[in-house]
């Protein structure tokens, strides 16, 4: 079946697609297009950025790398065009890109409830341990010691970044009888009306009972969750991470695991990610520690940066990111463009 997009150009550009998937092809396939699209697996880093040679465009995804070094190495191949396929862009060298005259487009949002269920996912099964009961369930047993879980009805919930993710987890704790406070630089004057609490970093940090990272990685928000923000927490915090995983300094939140400090944690991304997620290394041996460690506690759950997986989500990502691709074909004005903070 496929679906009609609209046509902006009769221009047709040879694109190379990296950490291809099934879902990908299948999302992208639902749709008719002029461009000519490769799947390549693996994902783009300096080995394998000679696969977009001959190429008009890429397209890439979140843990495909994009420093100076590959960007030269595209630009010498005449390849200028890039189409994120995600809405995060810190893996981008976008001085470097701007530099060397690339036009950069994103999908800024494609299913926020996608995400925002996500870590209402890891909440609730940490709550109730019921990863642990499904478990022991499928071993032929039935004993409930050690599955004491904790209501989230009455809790108090902390939303740090309040976009179009963070908004929709706000209304989802707010369905769930939450408190709910955030703190962003730009205030949703419809959560206010809700009843969201605009606060002070410090001041969330200090009143949540169950903290939720919703913003970008930028040099601001990186290791925002570090050994100083963790000491002002409340002892047993739950802390859920569905955005980026270097907002989380992992040594310390091991640190603050062991301590006590951390009741819980639940998270989809992970700051060292790029050589683990989105691979079956079953048959393999395990070399990160960090990951490793964090694997031992029992009231740790880490899942592989599935949170945007739904099918309104990959349809709604393939829509949006030819549209991009149409328009970095036509050449003019880009809807969704990424540049440089400092270009006019």
């Amino acid at each position: 079946m496929f679906f009609d997009l609209p046509t902006s150009t009769k221009l047709t550009m040879r694109v190379a697609f990296f950490s291809t998937k099934s879902y990908d092809k299948e999302s992208f396939d639902n749709y008719e297009t002029k461009h000519k699209f490769t799947f390549f697996e693996p994902k783009l880093d300096i080995s394998t950025a000679a696969l977009a040679e001959g190429y008009d465009a890429i397209c890439s995804f979140v843990n495909d790398q994009l420093d100076g070094e590959i960007l030269l190495k595209l630009s010498e191949m005449k390849v200028k065009n890039i189409a994120l396929r995600c809405a995060g862009y810190n893996q981008v060298d976008l001085k470097k890109a701007s530099d060397l005259a690339f036009r950069i487009c994103r999908v800024p949002a494609y299913s926020p409830e996608a995400v925002a269920e996500h870590a209402l996912a890891l909440l609730m099964t940490l709550s109730r341990k019921t990863h642990k009961a499904y478990n022991r369930v499928r071993e032929n047993n039935y004993s409930l010691e050690g599955l004491t879980g904790f209501n989230i009805h009455g809790k108090t919930a902390g939303v740090i970044g309040t976009g179009t993710i963070g908004k929709a987890f706000c209304n989802i704790m707010l369905g769930m009888g939450c408190k709910v406070l955030a703190c962003d630089i730009i205030e949703n004057e419809a959560l206010k009306n809700l009843g969201v609490t605009y606060l002070p970093i410090e001041d969330l940090l200090a009143k949540s009972e169950i903290i939720s990272l919703h913003c970008p990685l930028t040099p601001e928000t990186f290791h925002l969750i570090n050994r100083k923000t963790l000491s002002k927490m409340k002892n047993g915090v739950v802390l859920i991470n569905t955005s980026r995983g270097a907002l989380i300094e992992t040594k310390a939140v091991i640190k603050a695991l062991k301590s006590r400090k951390v009741g819980n944690l639940g998270i989809d991304v992970y700051e060292q990610e790029e050589d683990l997620f989105f691979q079956n290394l079953s048959e393999e041996i395990l070399l990160d520690e960090e990951i490793a460690r964090l694997m031992t506690f029992p009231n740790v759950l880490i899942t592989g940066h599935q949170a945007f997986l739904t099918k309104e989500a990959l349809d709604e990502i393939a829509k949006i990111t030819l549209q991009n691709l149409d328009e970095l074909a036509k050449g003019g004005k880009l809807t969704n463009e990424v540049r440089w903070k400092n270009e006019p």
